[in-house]
């Protein structure tokens, strides 16, 4: 299996992408819409954050779960014992921000949902009728003036060798919500699961790439149609390991309401596996 990236200017861009999502769980555009310095903006302006004592104050609440998160209390990977070696922050629009961040940040938040629900659109067009039929609404419609949309920005930190053994940037695992929009972090790392349990493969993290992969509520949604992959980052070996990592997906959740499947609302599908995470 090889992961390739799609041109988003292309006429079959779309049927390519979903062809791949199909495939692998996960599509990579290129020439897509998110403007490189935005992002590189943001990647520097963020490290400057997680270097100062500043975070501190913006401490995450537990009921809300906006905030920052510091490593103490990082996830710990469904059917995993150590906890990722990462801290990060949530960003709501209506969540704490430090002002200096916020208009930046929240500019982003904006562009990059706006092309999240023409990529929903493109899988809803893709989608056989009978996996269409499943759809409780247009899967655009399910995250149209949804406030859990959640943006992370994660900061996997310098290794220091005192690391826990066996724990490592993300342990394997699957995202919870529809899909995920990652901009290239600004270093490698990022590894899909392949057709069997030992196989991985590096994600292509051209910076200026979009990787995008799908989530277990689409899949839930789809029937299992669309398949949520599980994916890791690997620890950095030699030079990098000095080397911080920065990245920025976008979790695009439904709203709470939405309906899944028989199973479960998008809510009670997220109460569900935030349990699992041991996050609230």
């Amino acid at each position: 299996m090889k992961l390739e990236a799609v041109d988003y200017t292309a006429d079959n861009a779309a049927e390519l992408f979903v062809e791949s999502l199909r495939k692998t769980g996960f599509g990579v555009l290129k020439n897509h819409p998110i403007q490189h310095s935005v992002v590189n903006s943001i990647y520097q302006n963020w490290q400057t954050f997680f270097d100062s004592a500043e975070k501190q104050d913006y401490l995450y609440n537990k009921g809300t779960q906006d905030g920052f998160f510091p490593q103490s209390v990082s996830e710990t990977a469904k059917g995993h014992k150590e906890k990722d070696i990462k801290e990060y922050y949530h960003y709501y629009p209506w969540g704490q921000c430090p002002d200096a961040l916020k208009e930046e940040i929240a500019n982003y938040y904006a562009a990059a949902n706006e092309l999240a629900t023409e990529l929903l659109s493109w899988i809803e067009k893709y989608s056989p009728n009978e996996v269409s039929d499943k759809y409780s609404e247009p899967l655009s419609n399910m995250i149209k003036d949804s406030d859990q949309t959640l943006l992370r920005v994660l900061h996997y930190p310098p290794l220091k060798g005192d690391e826990t053994p066996g724990a490592i940037r993300a342990a394997a695992h699957e995202d919870i919500n529809l899909i995920t929009i990652l901009p290239a972090a600004n270093e490698p790392g990022l590894q899909v699961q392949g057709a069997t349990s030992d196989e991985w493969i590096d994600v292509p993290c051209d910076f200026g790439n979009l990787i995008i992969n799908i989530g277990d509520m689409l899949q839930e949604a789809s029937g299992g149609h669309f398949p949520s992959t599980s994916h890791r980052v690997i620890n950095p070996e030699g030079m990098d390991t000095t080397k911080s990592r920065i990245s920025l997906p976008l979790f695009l959740h439904p709203r709470p309401d939405v309906k899944l499947s028989e199973r479960h609302t998008a809510e009670t599908y997220l109460q569900e596996r935030l349990k699992e995470l041991g996050v609230i």
